[in-house]
């Protein structure tokens, strides 16, 4: 499983904000989970409407990660995503990622913190 690649795919549509990018990312299944105590997005459809929805603009960011383990489908990352607009802020990020024989996402969770 290529998690490296599926992440510089994921920075690519965070940059782009191309529905086509979003949904590429995505199994047809996928679930989707970016907030606590909500349902999950599912399906590229659904993903990308809900990213559209919620997008930083392109040059708002710097992000840098580490992949820290894989176990078959399933990688864990962590990032650090700089907000670069007014006022500046940070975040730190663990991703829960697992994927299908293709690389594509099957199910992203995602917890976040902002640094204060």
């Amino acid at each position: 499983m290529d998690f490296e690649a599926w992440v510089e795919g994921y920075r690519k549509a965070w940059l782009s904000n191309d529905p086509a990018d979003i949904k590429a990312l995505f199994t047809d299944d996928a679930a989707f989970y970016d907030s606590p105590y909500v349902e999950p997005e599912n399906g590229p459809d659904a993903i990308a409407k809900h990213w559209l929805e919620h997008a930083d603009q392109p040059g708002d960011t710097e992000f840098e990660y580490e992949l820290l383990a894989t176990d078959g489908d399933l990688g864990f990352v962590r990032g650090r995503t700089r907000y670069t607009t007014d006022p500046p802020h940070e975040y730190h990020n663990l991703w829960v990622i697992r994927l299908d024989s293709g690389g594509r996402c099957r199910e992203f969770t995602e917890w976040w913190m902002r640094t204060p």
